[in-house]
């Protein structure tokens, strides 16, 4: 049985990359439909789990589609990329992390969970080779 967190693994296997996708469902819906605080949970993110941003946080509202309508966030890293959708009419919230430094998913998992006011999350780590 592996121990390891998926931090140490990806030191421990030399990986490129770790990306993540974490789905937080039955988010607060005031959250995701404010960009300042969308801009402030990037800021926030990028300090716990010390990654340092490149540029300014982009957050668009678009989509004529109401299944599709909301926020979308895209941060650069000096390490590569932050990004999320957040979808008005499920009050869900889809957040990608990829970064070549290693980082703990759970530690974001449970940052965003909390930020956002989800219920819940799915998480999926690709430890990138």
């Amino acid at each position: 049985m592996n121990t390891l967190t998926i931090k140490e693994q990806a030191v421990e296997q030399a990986v490129w990359g770790i990306a993540c996708s974490f789905d937080i469902y039955n988010c607060d819906p005031g959250t995701i439909r404010d960009a300042d605080a969308i801009k402030r949970f990037v800021k926030e993110l990028c300090d716990l789990i010390e990654m340092k941003r490149y540029g300014d946080t982009t957050v668009v509202h678009f989509g004529e589609d109401e299944k599709v309508a909301g926020y979308s966030m895209t941060q650069l890293i000096e390490t590569s990329l932050i990004s999320a959708h957040f979808a008005n009419l499920t009050n869900t919230t889809y957040l990608d992390v990829f970064s070549c430094k290693p980082y703990d998913p759970a530690v974001v998992e449970e940052f965003a969970r909390k930020f956002f006011g989800g219920t819940h999350v799915t998480t999926n780590v690709n430890l990138r080779h």
